[in-house]
């Protein structure tokens, strides 16, 4: 198969993402993946020719649009597995390649994706391979702020950054960092208070409306009288505090004292 053969079928896989239509999208990848086995020039044999560079070229945007194509689809698997391979071409050939377009944002995309799988460890291992002037671009930065504002406690800095996404394709993993905040803010509710009102629930949350709180709160339990969430107390432990010492101290010498009597 040659790289004349490949460039239509690229093009119209771009289109197809483009247009959102994932399921065409799906078939044209399939067909490219089945291409690229025919190119000697990809790693890691990178077999010298002609037409190598342009099989570099293709198989980087083929890839590139893999990683895209998983997000449209919403499959983090998907998405892992094609940026593992798509990483290979960011390190391996970018003294055959020039810089690609996508690479930042993608580079962010994977970043955010490893936040909202809580695989902390992971993200600063990225983030250490990284030159200190490329931390500094827009879509890097943009998780390395977000990883911050998390450790800080800061939910209300996380659902802000929400509105200002350097891309659209954030979209899905910013939802998906949005529910777990909502449910760390959720959970941090119910332990500071007994009830708490629509409206004050809907502003900590930043729900659109209050009907969508209503909804929230089914999936916790909340119960919900005249517009006010109640929330139910968890049991409390006995501690320390809650044995009754005196008491026992002074039965103890009680039965002291009779024995010494007996005695």
């Amino acid at each position: 198969m040659t790289v004349e053969s490949a460039l239509p079928l690229l093009e119209s896989l771009k289109s197809s993402y483009l247009k959102g239509d994932v399921s065409n999208g799906s078939k044209l990848l399939d067909q490219l993946k089945v291409q690229l086995t025919t190119f000697t020039a990809l790693p890691p044999f990178f077999a010298n020719s002609l037409t190598a560079q342009k099989e570099l070229l293709i198989a980087r945007e083929v890839m590139e649009y893999a990683v895209l194509l998983s997000v449209k689809v919403k499959d983090q698997d998907m998405f892992e597995r094609h940026y593992q391979q798509l990483s290979t071409f960011y390190t391996d050939t970018k003294h055959l390649l020039p810089v690609s377009q996508q690479e930042f944002p993608i580079m962010g995309l994977n970043l955010l994706r490893l936040l909202v799988q809580n695989r902390t460890a992971e993200f600063h291992t990225h983030l250490e391979l990284l030159d200190p002037e490329v931390q500094q671009n827009l879509y890097i930065k943009h998780a390395i702020e977000l990883e911050q504002y998390l450790m800080e406690g800061a939910y209300n800095k996380v659902i802000g950054a929400r509105k200002d996404i350097p891309a659209e394709s954030y979209t899905y993993f910013m939802d998906l960092l949005m529910l777990t905040v909502r449910d760390e803010i959720a959970h941090c509710v119910e332990k500071a208070y007994p009830a708490l009102s629509l409206a004050a629930a809907k502003a900590l949350m930043s729900f659109d409306t209050e009907s969508n709180v209503r909804e929230y709160a089914n999936t916790r339990g909340w119960i919900l009288v005249n517009d006010i969430l109640q929330f139910e107390q968890e049991k409390q432990e006995p501690s320390a505090k809650d044995i009754p010492s005196h008491h026992m101290i002074n039965q103890a010498l009680g039965y002291a004292k009779e024995l010494e009597r007996i005695v």
